[in-house]
């Protein structure tokens, strides 16, 4: 059986997937997802949790991204993006374990609850790769989509802010590193680098990324003038994605 990724094309924990997927040079087919109506599907795949991305190979079906890069590495274990040696090993996943636990949450928060203010904007990203009457659903019933985001995912001010400053945290710390050596285990890349970059990526909107991102004078203003005072320390990050990242 062919590799398929059932996906939100928005994610970027799918993003983590979909780096390794062409990191190791493998063929997959995606399967694109609109966010509340892939409840059902997902739930059909797993038995479980509703959460994306899902991986389905030869019978057997990975959620998390996390979970999906072990697949892979053990599946196909050429261009493993996990170190042999077992201390650089622990080091890269408990790397990733932060940066999905930390980066990827408050990247989230952070920029929902400034794009779900701009529904013109954020529609055509939450229903990329799925069809065009998808648009038509998500901007009828935004008001109900924005309700249930925000509630689900716990997005409002306080938390938004709390998010930014987890971003700033991590961002000084992460360019700091990059700062003395060219990745953040060992002398290699590894699913370190690949998380810590494919989770920042909407930061920096890298051509890779399958969604029609906003043009700059769209992106809402307060997130504009972070992304002006943050440039510096997020620069690392476009370098590592812009180095290793290659297209499907």
């Amino acid at each position: 059986m062919a590799l398929k990724l059932h996906q939100f094309a928005i994610s970027h924990y799918c993003e983590k997937v979909r780096w390794a997927l062409d990191y190791k040079g493998l063929n997959y087919e995606t399967v694109n997802l609109l966010p509340g109506q892939h409840v059902k599907t997902i739930r059909k795949l797993t038995g479980q949790a509703s959460s994306v991305p899902v991986l389905e190979h030869d019978g057997q079906v990975v959620q998390g991204s996390a979970a999906i890069l072990d697949y892979l590495d053990q599946t196909f274990p050429e261009h493993s993006l996990t170190p042999n040696d077992p201390e650089l090993r622990e080091q890269a996943l408990a790397w990733e374990r932060r940066l999905d636990e930390e980066a990827g949450p408050a990247i989230r928060c952070y920029s929902y609850h400034h794009f779900l203010q701009r529904p013109k904007i954020v529609v055509p990203m939450l229903a990329a790769g799925t069809p065009f009457y998808n648009r038509i659903i998500l901007s009828l019933a935004f008001s109900r989509v924005d309700e249930v985001m925000r509630q689900w995912m716990k997005i409002n001010e306080k938390t938004s802010e709390k998010s930014r400053q987890v971003m700033e945290d991590l961002l000084t710390e992460l360019a700091g590193i990059y700062a003395g050596r060219p990745f953040l285990v060992g002398d290699q890349f590894t699913r370190a680098d690949l998380t810590a970059a494919a989770l920042f990526a909407p930061m920096f909107q890298p051509a890779q990324y399958p969604v029609p991102w906003p043009k700059p004078a769209r992106i809402p203003r307060d997130i504009k003038t972070w992304l002006d005072q943050w440039q510096q320390q997020i620069l690392p990050l476009e370098k590592i994605y812009s180095e290793n990242r290659q297209p499907n």
